[in-house]
């Protein structure tokens, strides 16, 4: 049994220009009309899927920072059964977990999911959101290949 986990290398600088590109577009992210808010809670959400712990602790102290409560950061892994979340960030997150786990739906991200999102959220901002999903999951893959430790 693992107790600490050691990092297996820091990706930063032997792929400057992937950190790079990551990093462009976290800033068109976070341009995005997008409230900065549901970004900590689509990332954090897919971080606990994806089980990434750096990501998990950095996006949860993030959202606080923003003012997000601790019952919606200890709710959003049960963001279905908690009255805490709106239809909106309802639809963001339902989007993220079927994006994230895209494997496990022979259909990939199902109309009606997909659907219900594009009723809440217009086309820019729908498109950030597929664009934040699909940052985080690179993010978590890259820190919990390099064993990347929480901080």
């Amino acid at each position: 049994m693992r107790t600490t986990m050691q990092p297996r290398m820091n990706v930063i600088k032997p792929a400057a220009d992937g950190y790079k590109a990551l990093l462009a577009l976290e800033t068109y992210i976070n341009g995005s009309p997008v409230p900065h808010g549901l970004l900590d809670l689509l990332r954090l959400r897919v971080s606990q899927i994806n089980g990434c712990a750096y990501c998990v602790n950095m996006h949860a102290r993030d959202a606080k920072k923003l003012g997000e409560t601790d019952e919606r950061l200890w709710s959003v892994a049960a963001w279905r059964e908690s009255p805490l979340f709106t239809d909106e960030e309802r639809a963001a997150l339902a989007l993220a977990e079927a994006a994230t786990r895209i494997s496990d739906n022979p259909d990939g991200v199902p109309d009606d999911i997909w659907d219900t999102a594009a009723d809440h959220y217009d086309e820019e901002s729908l498109a950030a959101l597929v664009m934040v999903i699909a940052a985080i999951n690179a993010w978590n893959r890259i820190n919990v290949t390099v064993r990347n430790p929480a901080v």
